[in-house]
């Protein structure tokens, strides 16, 4: 009898069942035992795969999505590059209207998958036409045969989480976790994730991880949508402008917010302290256990998940670029630079 090669159909079959991964040195004078769930080992480098793949499959089980038919989605980045890899293996057109505010690498990275990328300005509201979330709409109005995924008010990028990253992280730490700390953007992510866990343990404490400038730890604490906590702010992916009903604040137990500076310096920590190249918000989630440490959050014997959710190398030309950092003032001296490169003439 002839013996199976043992190979994968496509890329998508890597998705999910991403590693757990002890962190040592950063967390050595903690206490508590600290692990990143480190999700750019999916195919797709981030926690997004997840859900383009979920979304995707469940329009085409309902009969939404038909061959040709084309996807139209708002992105900071991530998501986009997930949804573009779907498309191309299951034939797909796709459109992608993504925030200014994301870097050069993953706009290249979109167009290289064969997207047709919009890209619009990050500092306005989101009921300006010009805003992403609009031009998306638009769009879907415009075309026929398209399907709006929709991220940040789709209940099935809650779903996605819920029955993988939720699962595997429960399996992976047996059941011993006592807190989550993950950022929370669209919040499918951290709801679906915390959804999971608290129902198999409700005193598992979930800390969502929001940046300055964004409405999300407010609007949790307060109930209130305060538009003057909106400002620019740097981070990709994480906090918001709106408030997203893929988000469920009752299952998070508290957020706690981070600035770009210190994200972006940790994010760099983490690559050489952890040998993990990490993306910005994964350098806000670490952030976040800094300061939940010095506060005394953590106490011996616990078992801390922190949600690591993209890749380094979408981050090339801003933290992990020396001259972005000094642009941004996040450098205080020229000292600070790496000089790790030294050129033989």
């Amino acid at each position: 009898m002839k013996k199976s090669l043992n190979v994968f159909d496509n890329v998508l079959d890597l998705i999910g069942n991403t590693p757990l991964i002890k962190l040592n040195k950063m967390t050595q004078d903690f206490d508590g035992e600290f692990y990143a769930k480190v999700e750019s080992f999916n195919p797709g480098h981030s926690s997004k795969d997840r859900i383009a793949l979920f979304i995707i499959n469940e329009a085409e089980r309902q009969g939404i999505l038909k061959p040709g038919d084309t996807i139209i989605e708002t992105t900071s980045g991530n998501t986009g590059f997930s949804i573009a890899m779907v498309s191309i293996i299951k034939g797909y057109n796709c459109i992608l209207a993504v925030s200014s505010k994301s870097s050069a690498d993953k706009i290249d990275m979109l167009k290289s998958m064969g997207a047709q990328v919009y890209v619009c300005p990050a500092h306005v509201s989101a009921d300006d036409p010009r805003s992403y979330y609009m031009v998306a709409k638009r769009l879907h109005e415009e075309i026929k045969g398209s399907v709006y995924i929709n991220q940040y008010f789709n209940q099935l990028n809650i779903d996605a989480h819920y029955r993988s990253t939720g699962p595997e992280i429960w399996q992976q730490t047996e059941g011993k976790i006592t807190h989550l700390i993950a950022c929370s953007g669209t919040g499918g992510t951290i709801s679906g994730t915390a959804r999971y866990l608290k129902e198999q343990n409700p005193n598992i404490n979930i800390i969502g991880v929001d940046a300055y400038g964004s409405v999300l730890q407010k609007y949790h604490e307060t109930g209130e949508f305060d538009e003057k906590e909106i400002y620019p702010y740097r981070i990709e992916g994480l906090g918001k402008n709106l408030i997203p009903t893929a988000t469920d604040f009752k299952i998070i137990d508290r957020f706690i917010k981070v600035t770009d500076e210190s994200s972006a310096h940790t994010a760099r920590e983490i690559s050489r302290t952890e040998g993990l190249f990490v993306g910005y918000t994964s350098g806000a989630v670490m952030q976040a256990i800094k300061q939940l440490n010095e506060d005394g959050t953590f106490k011996k014997g616990d078992k801390v998940v922190a949600i690591f959710p993209d890749h380094g190398s979408r981050y090339m030309s801003k933290v992990y670029s020396d001259k972005w950092m000094q642009e941004q003032g996040f450098f205080d001296s020229k000292s600070e630079v790496s000089e790790t490169i030294q050129y033989i003439k």
